[in-house]
């Protein structure tokens, strides 16, 4: 009787582990990297959207990007787009943080004949040396980047920090970048919604919206949802 209660209790007992040093992580020296998945579940990525595209998510239901001449434009024109409005969107919601009004009334001077001011400083320049100002510094910038290629991530001087210089890191930064991008457009598009609609910035109708969610929203500016 003793030696079959011994031999159920062999049975029955949890399986010892392994007896050694534990093992931090096992790997082969391959790092996988998943492909980003597609915009609309279930259908087939273009074939004409190449896997290493930052951010790829198979979106192109035009067939827009077959071309890739037309590609190429697209791709540059995205990623300099998201950059001004990532801009846009930082300081539309600073002028408004700190005081200064908001994003809309800002170019108001232009308009009425007064005069440009940055931080509460009256700048001493009019509107046509603005320009001018504007236009000779776009075009240094531009004439820089065409020399380096005409590509979007020349590095050099518009990485002075050395972001880029790991090539291990590099394609984490630029699906970041273009992630933040398109966020960022976005966001732009609401601000100017919500300016239409509520006549208000962005962080001002937020404070609404915060003290009272049901009554300050989307739905009751009586502009997004006429009935309401």
């Amino acid at each position: 009787m003793a030696l079959s209660m011994r031999t159920l209790s062999a049975k029955t007992a949890a399986p010892r582990g392994f007896a050694g040093r534990r093992v931090a992580a096992v790997s082969n020296g391959c790092r996988v990297v998943m492909k980003a998945g597609n915009w609309l579940p279930g259908s087939d990525a273009p074939a004409w959207l190449p896997d290493d595209l930052p951010g790829n998510y198979g979106f192109d239901p035009l067939s827009l990007g077959k071309d890739p001449a037309s590609l190429k434009r697209f791709t540059e024109s995205e990623v300099i787009h998201g950059r001004w409005a990532m801009l846009g969107v930082a300081g539309a919601l600073a002028v408004e943080l700190l005081g200064y009004g908001n994003w809309y009334d800002a170019p108001l001077w232009a308009v009425n004949g007064g005069k440009a001011t940055w931080f509460g400083i009256e700048v001493p320049f009019d509107l046509n040396s603005l320009l001018a100002f504007e236009f000779v510094a776009m075009a240094a910038a531009e004439g820089q980047r065409n020399d380096a290629g005409g590509v979007i991530y020349p590095g050099g001087a518009f990485d002075p920090l050395g972001f880029a210089k790991d090539s291990s890191k590099a394609g984490e930064l630029k699906l970041k970048e273009i992630k933040n991008g398109r966020l960022a457009m976005v966001a732009f598009l609401g601000f100017v919604a919500q300016h239409a609609a509520t006549g208000k910035g962005p962080l001002a109708a937020l404070g609404e919206h915060l003290a009272n969610p049901w009554g300050a929203n989307f739905a009751t500016n009586g502009v997004s949802v006429p009935f309401f």
